[in-house]
């Protein structure tokens, strides 16, 4: 990333909670279909967006809902472009706001950042998680976390706090820790460090300019005037001790796969982990999105030698093979999916690529 001066600036810092919170009107407005609920918290409200299913790709048998979990820094209202598509097929789609992020209730800076912790997020991650439940009818959903989101997700099941039908971790912080991934993003910023600094280590400092959010969340291609908005909708500032958190190994893969149910119910070869990668992503590498495809695949592998979880075929003869797709690098095989999005950065949901995405996401759903 090409030094740019124009980033040492405090014009996009916050220390203060919005007040009141901010205006409710995500990029261009909510969709027709798309609706906002608050649910309450002991803590204090929690926004949740939901996509209605479209009438026109009704089912007589009702379909599973996803429900969205966003990453640092993000909002439900990130998943608004997979939301409409998923919608559109029928398929009932949440997405939740934690404390402190999009519509949701601000705690104060001092207590966001520092005091904060991920249990606490994991926990708006549930609550939204259990309103999706009652809403539609006790159905497990398929949680697709993305990045620090995916890490909570990780988390949550490893925990065992909620069961769900498949986990989707798109560019998600790899349950093995983010070492790597920081590292990646230290060469990638080399004035990141510095910056920190001039900020008075306020936690938005590494994505405080639109210039930084296109350099490290977006490919060329997604234009000014998007990332502009994108901005915009972000939080004005992040716990640390969410990241934090999750520097070293902080789930058991073990336990990750017992939390999620219909294993062996399906077709001979069925995945119900989905590593969700964008071809463009220059923090969750492909390296780190491959080692999080195998740190699950030896986990499959180890439950089914051991007869824990009825995988419904040997794992003698599930073989990782190669399955079509754009870009040709997809493989399925040993309850793990792992599909690579060309050309798309970090936030691959929200790029210009993001169809691409989201139609690997419904052909994995779709297999279930």
């Amino acid at each position: 990333m090409g030094v740019s001066f124009s980033t040492f600036t405090y014009k996009h810092i916050d220390f203060r909670a919005p007040s009141p919170n901010r205006a409710p009107l995500p990029l261009s407005g909510l969709p027709e279909n798309v609706f906002r609920f608050y649910i309450d918290t002991p803590s204090g409200k929690i926004e949740i967006l939901y996509a209605k299913p479209s009438s026109d790709n009704a089912s007589s048998t009702p379909k599973s809902p996803i429900f969205f979990a966003h990453g640092g820094m993000g909002c439900a209202a990130y998943w608004l472009e997979y939301m409409t598509y998923l919608s559109a097929k029928g398929i009932p789609c949440y997405a939740v706001s934690y404390r402190g992020h999009g519509n949701s209730w601000y705690p104060s800076f001092l207590r966001m950042v520092y005091g904060t912790t991920k249990r606490m997020l994991a926990d708006d991650l549930l609550a939204g998680l259990r309103f999706a439940q009652e809403k539609e009818n006790g159905s497990e959903v398929v949680l697709v976390g993305h990045s620090s989101g995916g890490g909570l997700s990780q988390f949550v099941l490893s925990q065992g706090d909620v069961r769900v039908k498949a986990l989707v971790l798109a560019a998600a912080v790899p349950g093995f820790g983010s070492t790597g991934v920081y590292l990646n993003w230290f060469k990638l910023d080399p004035w990141f460090s510095f910056r920190m600094i001039f900020h008075g280590w306020h936690p938005n400092s590494p994505l405080s300019h639109p210039k930084l959010v296109r350099a490290v969340f977006f490919s060329d291609e997604q234009t000014d005037e998007y990332i502009e908005e994108f901005h915009k909708l972000g939080s004005p500032y992040e716990s640390f001790w969410w990241p934090l958190g999750m520097g070293y190994k902080f789930v058991d893969p073990l336990r990750v796969l017992k939390s999620v149910s219909g294993w062996g119910t399906g077709a001979s070869r069925q995945d119900r982990v989905l590593i969700l990668a964008g071809g463009g992503d220059k923090i969750m590498t492909h390296g780190e999105m491959d080692k999080l495809a195998g740190f699950y695949r030896r986990a499959w592998r180890g439950l089914a030698e051991a007869k824990k979880i009825d995988m419904g075929i040997s794992s003698e003869a599930e073989a990782v093979v190669a399955i079509p797709g754009e870009g040709g690098l997809d493989t399925s095989g040993q309850g793990v999916r792992h599909v690579i999005v060309p050309g798309a950065g970090h936030h691959l949901q929200n790029d210009v690529q993001w169809e691409i995405g989201a139609r690997k996401l419904l052909e994995f759903y779709e297999q279930l």
